[in-house]
């Protein structure tokens, strides 16, 4: 009778051992004599991997041993690569810094939008308030005789701007130059005054043309910050639609240029007076609201600031100053209805004022901006 097969294993610590466990604990010796020669490794390096890979070893739960493995002995994550400047949130803004004079002439590719798109120009308000510290109720010019059609009139009014543009034409002359049509309308009105029937003192209207050329990258960058950002070339004509004695309008040519720190803009524009209808067409108009606009554009965050000065080159007390302040009715929507004060001193406010100096302040709300 044939001799049972000898167990060789018979009363080796593996005896009673299933194939799978037995399997479980070959990887688990693998494992282990893996780690070791990592810790033997490490000991070379810092001297203390021996102790390290001993608390490991001694972790019975599988998962929290290979944790601790991992913490060890896994290399440290390559770091995030830097973020350019550029692309950060600006703080006070709490969104991307970007080009203001981009967004708002369309200068860079990125900015880029279509034709006949009707958006904002000058800014838009109703100041329901506004007081000027000496009413023109006789308006006159060197060729007109005085009227007296408001003679009647208080100096408490209200003012109404209006102004929107679109761009008509893409890379005229220049590739990136645009051109754009604008139309501002800006009135005065008596509303408090109820013996007059609270009508409308002055309207001008103003249409322009505007061609856009943006300034080539590399020639942007003027030092500590400035960036000159577009030149403009345009044409305007301005009246107030009235017959004689107040008649008043003109028709100018300017060129402009503009620089941009951060959330600062200034614009410089030149006027030249042409195609003249007379003698008799306020002559000297240009000498009383000047031939140079310099607007300096503010936008720290929730608020804004306009400052706009006009120049004569004639005489320092001639021209005029105006500041624009505005702050939005809801912080939560910045782009809906704002607070507007509005500041000026000088000559020019309205055509039928070009030759009146007078001290205004108005408040109201500025009406909408896209």
């Amino acid at each position: 009778m044939r001799e049972p097969r000898r167990n060789d294993r018979a009363g080796s610590p593996l005896s009673g051992v299933t194939h799978r466990g037995r399997w479980r604990l070959a990887r688990g010796a693998v494992l282990l004599l893996a780690c070791t020669w990592r810790i033997a490794g490490a000991a070379g390096d810092n001297g203390n991997g021996s102790d390290l890979g001993a608390r490991c070893a001694a972790e019975n739960d599988d998962r929290l041993r290979l944790a601790c493995y991992d913490r060890a002995f896994r290399p440290a994550p390559a770091p995030a690569p830097a973020v350019p400047p550029s692309t950060l949130a600006d703080p006070t803004r709490r969104v991307p810094k970007y080009s203001l004079l981009s967004r708002f002439w369309e200068l860079d590719e990125d900015d880029k939008r279509g034709t006949y798109i009707v958006k904002t120009y000058l800014p838009n308000y109703l100041l329901g308030v506004h007081y000027t510290s000496s009413i023109n109720r006789y308006p006159r010019s060197p060729t007109q005789t005085a009227g007296s059609a408001f003679a009647g009139y208080g100096p408490l009014e209200a003012k109404l701007q209006l102004s929107l543009r679109a761009k008509v034409a893409r890379n005229v002359l220049v590739d990136g130059a645009d051109v754009w049509f604008a139309y501002t309308q800006r009135s005065v009105a008596q509303p408090w005054n109820r013996e007059d029937s609270a009508p409308f003192r002055t309207t001008d209207h103003q249409p322009e043309a505007i061609w856009v050329l943006p300034v080539a990258p590399r020639a942007q960058a003027l030092g500590a910050g400035w960036q000159w950002k577009l030149v403009q070339l345009g044409i305007a004509h301005e009246s107030n639609g009235l017959s004689d004695p107040l008649s008043r309008s003109w028709n100018r040519v300017y060129v402009a240029t503009a620089v941009e720190r951060d959330d600062l803009s200034l614009l410089l524009r030149l006027n030249q007076r042409v195609l003249r209808d007379g003698p008799g067409d306020n002559p000297d108009l240009t000498d009383y609201t000047g031939r140079a606009d310099l607007v300096a554009n503010w936008l720290p965050g929730l608020a804004t600031a306009i400052l706009t000065w006009r120049a004569s080159f004639h005489s320092l007390s001639r021209g005029s100053v105006q500041l624009d302040l505005t702050y939005p009715l809801n912080g939560a929507q910045p782009a809906g209805l704002r607070w507007q004060l509005q500041l000026f001193h000088g000559y020019g406010e309205t055509l039928i004022d070009y030759n009146h100096r007078q001290s205004r302040v108005g408040l109201g709300v500025s009406l909408f901006q896209f």
